[in-house]
């Protein structure tokens, strides 16, 4: 599947701006489009409404950073939204999908991870939301109902996206489910602009959107945002209720990796965190389940 193109963006981004948003008068008369129409939003970035409407139907060819920066402006798109416009309009019109390799966390990361031990859940993530590592306490937060070392296996990798999306018992994890899933897609669109030949990212993104209708409908919003920090409110089957806050620390070898860091929101969640680390700690000493270091099962 293509996953987007600037025309397909701007269109969703042109539905959501009213002409009350930029100070233009309807006078009362019935409009067809939910947000501003081609030729007003064209005259508001000062440009002709027909090289407008070939830019949106992708027949323009390149678009200027100029003409890019005055369309973000009348489209009042944020930071992220707006680098994602420029990654769209850098895209060339007749790309073709290539399968990356296999993701591998750089060794650093993995010294990192195995430092922090297991008093603080922690997931290194991939450019897919693939679980490249985790530390036990990690596993038993987000995931405890799959092995452990399914990351050392390319067939069986754990997919954020996919147990979020496709798992009702990850679902049932998640109180604030329908929050946090508007910001699983608003990622995913951002990383498809970032990577637009990635067969991988192609084939998950077709996948959610044939299986699960939560997610077609989110695609179909068009909303793009960039995932470094927020809250999930679990109900977790081993410690209940449990609130934690998530923090993204992007490295610099491996900028499509995350290490995703969780900490407790509360003191009733500090309480909660200490007894599923206790509970690790008590079954075996603290390891780290991490893909392709020791072990390669795609060999």
């Amino acid at each position: 599947m293509e996953l987007e193109s600037l025309g397909a963006y701007l269109k969703t981004r042109r539905d959501r701006v009213t002409p009350a948003d930029v100070g233009l008068r309807t006078y009362g008369t019935a409009r067809r489009v939910p947000g501003l129409r081609r030729e007003e939003l064209a005259q508001l970035a000062g440009v002709s409404v027909g090289y407008y409407t070939r830019l949106e139907q992708g027949q323009a060819g390149a678009a200027s950073p100029q003409v890019l920066g005055a369309l973000a402006r009348v489209l009042q798109l944020d930071p992220t939204e707006t680098a994602h416009l420029h990654n769209l309009a850098r895209q060339p019109t007749a790309s073709r999908l290539v399968r990356p390799r296999p993701e591998r966390p750089h060794p650093r990361v993995l010294k990192l991870l195995e430092s922090l031990g297991e008093t603080a859940p922690t997931v290194v993530l991939g450019r897919r939301g693939d679980v490249l590592a985790w530390n036990r306490t990690g596993h038993a937060l987000v995931a405890e109902h799959v092995d452990f070392d399914a990351p050392h296996d390319l067939a069986r990798r754990p997919s954020v996206p996919r147990m979020f999306f496709l798992d009702p018992l990850a679902r049932d994890l998640h109180r604030n489910w329908d929050e946090l899933a508007r910001t699983h897609v608003a990622y995913l669109r951002l990383t498809a602009g970032r990577y637009p030949t990635d067969a991988r990212l192609a084939e998950l993104i077709g996948e959610l959107a044939m299986r699960s209708g939560d997610f077609a409908t989110l695609w179909a919003k068009g909303d793009v945002a960039d995932c470094t920090v927020g809250t999930m409110r679990l109900q977790h089957p081993t410690v209940g209720r449990v609130d934690v806050d998530y923090q993204v620390w992007l490295q610099p070898d491996s900028p499509d990796h995350r290490l995703e860091v969780y900490t407790p929101h509360d003191s009733a969640s500090a309480d909660a965190l200490h007894l599923l680390s206790g509970q690790v700690a008590g079954q075996q000493e603290p390891e780290v389940a991490l893909s392709g270091s020791s072990r390669r099962s795609d060999r």
